[in-house]
């Protein structure tokens, strides 16, 4: 197989062309050049918002089985490249979000639940308007039969660049008492960035199209397992975590999600993020490793960068600051 990766330096796009070198396939990675490439792509540089960057991307006159985009921004972004690239591709595998469908969601819901409006043509207005966005733009120029969208949920692994999961495992290495958000036993879900790359390079060699959610199964993780996962690996001396009602943390006016990454209360936003139908994407082939494998990894990872994972400048910083959080407990 031929792969051209839109990026390929970065989170989703590096474990992608990391894995297709890795099943031999040949890759090449378009990017600025502000990273390094996998060894082993061919790199070709320029920056795909720009004329001239979409000409240097048109000069190289390569050709691919597939693409895969994780475009982010201005859907008009994802229509030009998707056209100039619609006679020198086979497939279009566009990494698009579960944040597409309509909110509130409902505990359960599938591929078919209703989604926002998106306008393939339009600038940058918010996320969700801007994945639907991308998602036309690639339909639009590829077709329906040649256009994938991998609407991922929470996305966690090695190379996070947004700090959900480094954020957990550097506060359970300081050590002490852990506020940890119950219950306990409440079902998470995400997708290990490599289970994604993974189900995404089999989706595009089978000839898969139309949208596909990608998380782990309902009840595959728990916020306890997942926890306890830190601690395990990389808990200091004394590392305790202590679960907390949900009424309690809220009371103590603690955002969920940004200021205690992945979790969420019970209600709404939960059903929306953490209960949503896989079974189309695992009847497909989507398998899913361990919390504790997913952990352990991401904390090796961690440590080789000094335990400070990089931050995307577009994303707001995550995680608890420590009076708080020792307010909370003490209440």
């Amino acid at each position: 197989m031929r792969l051209l990766m839109l990026g390929g330096t970065e989170f989703v796009g590096r474990a992608v062309t990391e894995d297709a070198l890795a099943r031999g396939w040949d890759v090449t990675v378009f990017h600025r050049g502000r990273h390094a490439a996998p060894d082993g792509a061919r790199a070709v540089h320029g920056d795909r918002t720009t004329a001239a960057g979409l000409a240097a991307l048109a000069a190289d006159g390569g050709t691919w089985d597939a693409v895969v985009d994780t475009w982010s921004g201005a859907p008009r972004v994802v229509r030009d490249a998707a056209r100039l690239l619609a006679g020198r591709a086979g497939r279009y595998a566009y990494v698009s979000s579960a944040s597409v469908y309509r909110y509130p969601g409902e505990s359960g819901s599938d591929e078919s639940f209703p989604v926002v409006a998106g306008d393939p043509d339009a600038d940058a207005v918010a996320y969700a308007e801007d994945k639907r966005g991308g998602e036309l733009a690639a339909e639009g120029a590829f077709g329906a039969k040649r256009t994938l969208h991998v609407r991922a949920g929470l996305i966690l692994g090695p190379y996070e660049n947004i700090g959900r999961l480094p954020w957990w495992l550097n506060r359970v290495a300081r050590g002490g008492a852990v506020l940890a958000p119950g219950p306990r036993d409440a079902s998470v879900q995400y997708v290990d960035v490599r289970d994604l790359a993974a189900w995404t390079l089999d989706a595009v060699a089978a000839g898969l199209s139309g949208p596909y959610n990608i998380v782990c199964p309902q009840g595959h993780v728990t916020m306890g397992d997942l926890l306890d996962a830190c601690v395990r690996v990389a808990g200091a001396p004394g590392a305790e975590l202590v679960w907390t009602a949900p009424e309690t943390v809220l009371a103590a006016g603690i955002e969920p999600w940004q200021e205690l990454p992945v979790w969420l209360p019970p209600g709404e936003l939960y059903d929306t993020m953490h209960d949503t139908s896989t079974t189309k994407a695992l009847q497909a082939g989507l398998r899913c490793r361990s919390a504790l494998d997913t952990v352990s990894d991401t904390w090796d990872w961690l440590r080789s960068l000094g335990g400070v994972a990089p931050q995307r400048g577009d994303r707001p910083v995550v995680g608890l600051a420590p009076e708080k959080e020792a307010a909370a407990l003490g209440a």
